[in-house]
């Protein structure tokens, strides 16, 4: 049996759930970042879940699941870097994280794919995210914590820089 990697594979806009319960039917280890918010309309106020990156759903696959996953109707492509054939493999330090930040923050995580410069090495010492380590930047003024993915950006979430500690 082959090495399992995290991937991220693209698909059709507004398909992400119905991809998930595909993949969850067919035993493959998947990872769809979605964030509960409340949404405010002029006669009620609802939670809803938002899928944190549209269009995009990660799985855990070896080379045989990985062709089962792309053979899916709603599954367009998986995520290859330029000037490269194979799909670009996520690291899987860089997803427990991120998914420990999605699971866990308590404040809303946004994700950016621009590149953010890097700034000072912290780990969160106080709430609910005790132990993350990413970088600390300023976004609007606040002290944000990033936590890069390199093939595709970074997610954030805003905290007080009392929560976080310098690490070398």
């Amino acid at each position: 049996m082959s090495k399992k990697r995290w991937l991220a594979a693209y698909v059709k806009m507004h398909h992400e759930r119905k991809v998930r319960d595909r993949l969850a039917q067919l035993g493959i280890t998947h990872f769809l970042p979605l964030q509960e918010e409340v949404r405010q309309w002029s006669d009620r106020r609802k939670k809803v879940e938002r899928v944190l990156i549209p269009m995009m759903i990660f799985v855990q696959v070896d080379a045989n699941e990985q062709r089962t996953v792309i053979e899916l109707p709603s599954v367009l492509r998986y995520l290859v870097l330029r000037g490269e054939r194979a799909p670009a493999e996520i690291p899987q330090g860089q997803m427990d994280r991120f998914r420990f930040m999605v699971d866990y923050s308590d404040s809303p995580v946004s994700f950016d794919s621009g590149d953010l410069q890097p700034g000072e090495k912290v780990r969160v010492i106080k709430g609910s995210l005790t132990g993350l380590e990413g970088e600390l930047i300023l976004v609007d003024g606040k002290s944000t914590i990033a936590l890069r993915i390199w093939q595709l950006g970074c997610a954030t979430v805003e905290m007080s820089r009392s929560m976080v500690e310098k690490i070398d």
